[in-house]
């Protein structure tokens, strides 16, 4: 027989106690806990009849398994003794022939015994499987049962004390229709007294939603520390899709103060003065640092703007606002030293050289692990990195050999199997691939690298960067429609970052309870590194090529998962090729600047010569008038500062000397940030109706932020820039709401903001425009009274997004060539009518709409102008 098999690097054999010495790759635990993974997601919404059926399939059909694997072993070791006894009787044969025989025979009992443990697994992973499911029946049931899923289903109100199980969370302002949704604020609690509607008092524990509207009290709500006892009169309502943790939703009623029945707990108390101080010190740091650093340390983010978390989500950077397993790996590295040298671990880190002793070095390790949970609350990441953490450490104590796949799977296991909500947890689930990535691809890639020439640390770094980005982006593709071409490059370029203001932030936040001056100098180190990874976020999220659509849901996912595996097949024999490298990457470069001339060359998008664009930014409304080379008159940013930004890269816009938002609703104004960026603005010009009043304060708020002026807009008023001259028709005057009318025959003052649009007749060359705004038909007959003599027009912006409401007598006199109607697909309220279409065509005009033409741009004058959509 051969000898012992060697471990190549080591040179000694395998299992033998060396501190170089990795192992072969031990998968032996991720079939158990990925079949306990499944079973679990699986059971959380299945009827209980289901999921008992499933659990009793898989129990059998392993002792199935267990029994037949048992036969063949005691048929197995029959046959080796009767193999031994005819050796015995046969001793004197022992020529040359007879050894390979022998050596045949073993190979076949070897042979024999490897369909036993393929039977032995597979019933391990039916057994998890089983578990699984059998422990998500339960708590599933167990949240479905009882009075609160019954009272939700009619929508009762009920009168409660509920226990706060988590801090409270800010959902993020959207824009419908023409309202910007305020944030409201979500928290985890569990009921432990109900009284009914029919005054039942039940004493129970389940778990609920609750849902803070905003309010003046909102500040009060986000205080809120986990283990908070508190009295809470509402409304319940059904979860808010299915399968979810909580029994019910339950809002608060009023807006007042949370009514307080009990403190949290010492432990929530000590986190959440740790947590604050935190904040304390980085109170004086600049913005974007002084978000951000608490969400990078404790995943904090109340502080985080809008706009820095729509950066952070197209460079695919969010992971680093939400505290995961690099945190804690972080911290633990400092201890113990890296993951590779742990069996020397009194060599390395700050343990050995205190003096620490290897098993107290462990202790050590899981007080900080506890610790760091507790501090950065019990999120799906964090509990997944802490129970890795927690077995690996389990083994520097106990000084076995160890591998970080097993501890991988073991703390998948374990977790799934206590909190089986996990199992559909997308934060989770992108933890672990993350994880598994980085475990597995990763040294592989690097390898790769380095055999070509790449340098190791930057080979480490490229490598982890994308394969944590090939196994994580189909699970993105599931929340967002898109794929970051900036995701490698900005993590590449952040990952180093990371650390140092992970660990000043840490000790700042250590320090803040007893020297808070010290606190401030180390949050203030922290916050270079903060604040270089925030201007990585947004100038990634800034190029035009950042994000590129892509379809959602599973088939998006499949389709990704199966472009990445094509990418990395071919990418040995792609590498092979210097020249085919080099027009991938100046390829991928020219799709994430997407240089204008090109883009025109190619797409043949925006036409030369384009006088007037109309951006495709959904249901909403943003203009272009062209002003010369690079410059542009804005009218409206739409309700997204993603898609007009673009759309006005696409234009070439640089420069926009005046910009017009023609009233505050929110899908005019909501997407300013995005004509502001990187762009030179002028002016700002409003209608003097300042209404919605939160609308009109984030105007004022995001324009002295860029320190823009505000001016009014005045009927009469001309301005003049270039070729381009416009004049404003209307509001009638500039009073405001109250003021009496400049012109009598005007009609009423303007009440409303969609009848407060500020309307434009736009003279560019020899070519003519209405901007209507949001007019409805009582503002649109006032501006027909107050200039009967209206001419006619060559382009026609439709009111309201083609709404049915419309004053026919305007559209006739109008008369325009070219009617277009800003209106985003699928909108719910049927924009553009038919009507209205049918009475555009029946006046000779031609329709053109952004839901089924795109972009549209129009060219040329008299005989020659068009109007072209970009789909």
């Amino acid at each position: 027989m051969s000898g012992p098999d060697v471990h190549a690097a080591s040179g000694r054999r395998l299992g033998a106690s060396d501190p170089r010495q990795e192992g072969p790759l031990d998968l032996r635990l991720v079939p158990p806990a990925m079949a306990a993974w499944a079973g679990a997601a699986s059971a959380l919404s299945a009827p209980g009849r289901w999921t008992t059926t499933g659990v009793m399939l898989c129990v059998g059909a392993a002792m199935v398994l267990l029994a037949m694997s048992g036969a063949s072993a005691t048929r197995a070791l029959r046959r080796t003794a009767e193999d031994a006894g005819e050796g015995e009787d046969e001793e004197e044969r022992e020529d040359a022939g007879e050894g390979e025989e022998r050596a045949s025979d073993e190979t076949a009992v070897r042979g024999r015994r490897s369909p036993r443990a393929t039977a032995t697994a597979t019933a391990a992973a039916l057994l998890c499987a089983a578990a699984g499911a059998a422990s998500a029946g339960l708590h599933s049931a167990d949240v479905r049962e009882g009075p609160v899923h019954a009272l939700a289903q009619r929508f009762a109100r009920v009168e409660a004390e509920v226990t706060v199980t988590s801090d409270a969370r800010q959902t993020r302002p959207r824009v419908r229709g023409d309202r910007s949704m305020p944030a409201s604020l979500l928290v985890d609690a569990e009921i432990t007294r109900l009284t009914g509607p029919d005054g039942a008092v039940t004493r129970l524990s389940t778990p609920v939603l609750l849902i803070v509207s905003p309010g003046g009290s909102t500040g009060q709500w986000q205080q809120l520390l986990p283990s908070t006892h508190l009295r809470v009169g509402g409304r319940l309502a059904p979860p808010l899709h299915d399968g979810e943790r909580s029994a019910a939703v339950l809002r608060p009623g009023g807006k007042g103060p949370p009514r307080v029945i009990g403190p949290p707990s010492f432990l929530q108390r000590t986190a959440g003065a740790l947590r604050g101080g935190l904040r304390q010190a980085t109170e004086r740091l600049e913005p974007d640092a002084r978000a951000l650093l608490p969400g990078l340390v404790v995943g904090d983010t109340s502080r985080v703007t809008p706009e820095l978390h729509e950066a952070f989500k197209a460079a695919d950077l969010t992971h680093l606002m939400a505290v995961s397993g690099a945190n804690l790996a972080i911290l633990l590295v400092l201890l113990i030293g890296p993951p590779g040298t742990a069996l020397r671990v009194e060599r390395r880190g700050l343990a050995p050289r205190l003096g620490i002793p290897l098993r107290l070095t462990a202790l050590l390790g899981g007080g900080l692990t506890l610790a760091f949970v507790i501090v950065c609350r019990p999120e799906p990441s964090v509990l997944r990195a802490a129970a890795c953490g927690l077995i690996t450490l389990l083994a520097i104590g106990t000084g076995r050999r160890r591998s970080l796949i097993p501890a991988l799977a073991a703390a998948v296991l374990l977790l799934v199997l206590y909190d089986p909500w996990m199992a559909r947890s997308y934060g989770f689930v992108l933890s672990v691939l993350a994880t598994g990535a980085l475990l597995t691809i990763a040294p592989k890639w690097s390898d790769a690298l380095r055999r070509r020439g790449v340098p190791p640390r930057l080979a480490e770094a490229l490598a982890a960067a994308a394969a944590a980005q090939a196994v994580c982006a189909p699970v993105v593709v599931l929340l967002a429609s898109r794929v970051s071409l900036v995701a490698i490059p900005c993590n590449l370029l952040a990952e180093f970052a990371v650390a140092p203001a992970t660990v000043l932030g840490f000790a700042a936040l250590a320090l803040a309870p007893v020297a808070m001056p010290v606190a401030e100098l180390f949050a203030r180190i922290a916050g270079w590194p903060a604040g270089w990874i925030a201007t990585v976020a947004r100038t990634g999220a800034a190029l035009p090529g950042a994000e590129i659509d892509w379809p959602d849901g599973g088939k998006g996912a499949v389709l990704l998962t199966a472009l990445t595996t094509l990418m990395v097949l071919f990418a040995r024999r792609i590498v092979r090729h210097p020249w085919v490298c080099g027009a991938a990457a100046l390829l991928l470069v020219l799709a994430v600047l997407r240089p204008v001339p090109l883009t025109r060359v190619l797409t043949g998008w925006p036409p030369p010569g384009w006088a007037f664009a109309m951006c495709d930014v959904g249901q909403g409304d943003a203009l272009v008038l062209a002003a010369g080379e690079g410059a542009g008159v804005v009218v409206d940013a739409g309700p997204d500062p993603s898609l007009v930004d673009r759309c006005l890269h696409e234009l070439g816009i640089t420069e926009v000397p005046f910009l017009v938002l023609t009233h505050f609703h929110a899908d005019h104004v909501r997407g300013l940030p995005g004509v502001l960026r990187g762009r030179a603005v002028g002016a700002i010009e409003t209608t003097s109706l300042d209404e919605p009043p939160d609308q009109v304060a984030f105007v004022r708020r995001t324009a002295a932020g860029a320190h823009v002026p505000l001016v009014r807009a005045v009927p009469g008023e001309r301005r003049r820039i270039g070729a381009l001259d416009w004049r404003v028709l209307w509001p009638a005057n500039a009073t405001g709401a109250g003021g009496a009318a400049a012109d009598p025959g005007a009609g009423p003052v303007p009440l409303e903001p969609n009848d407060a649009s500020v309307t434009l007749y736009v003279r560019s060359g020899g070519l003519t425009l209405l901007l209507l705004g949001d007019l409805e038909p009582p503002a649109q007959q006032g501006l027909l009274r107050r200039y009967p003599a209206l001419p006619r027009v060559d382009v026609l912006k439709v009111a309201h997004h083609g709404s049915a409401h419309q004053d026919t007598a305007l559209l006739r006199s109008a008369h325009p060539r070219f009617a277009l109607v800003s209106v985003g697909r699928d909108n719910p309220y049927g924009h553009p009518a038919a009507r209205t279409v049918d009475a555009l065509r029946a006046g000779g005009a031609v329709v053109l709409r952004t839901d089924t033409d795109g972009a549209i741009a129009v060219t040329g004058a008299g005989p020659g102008l068009r109007a072209v959509g970009r789909s």
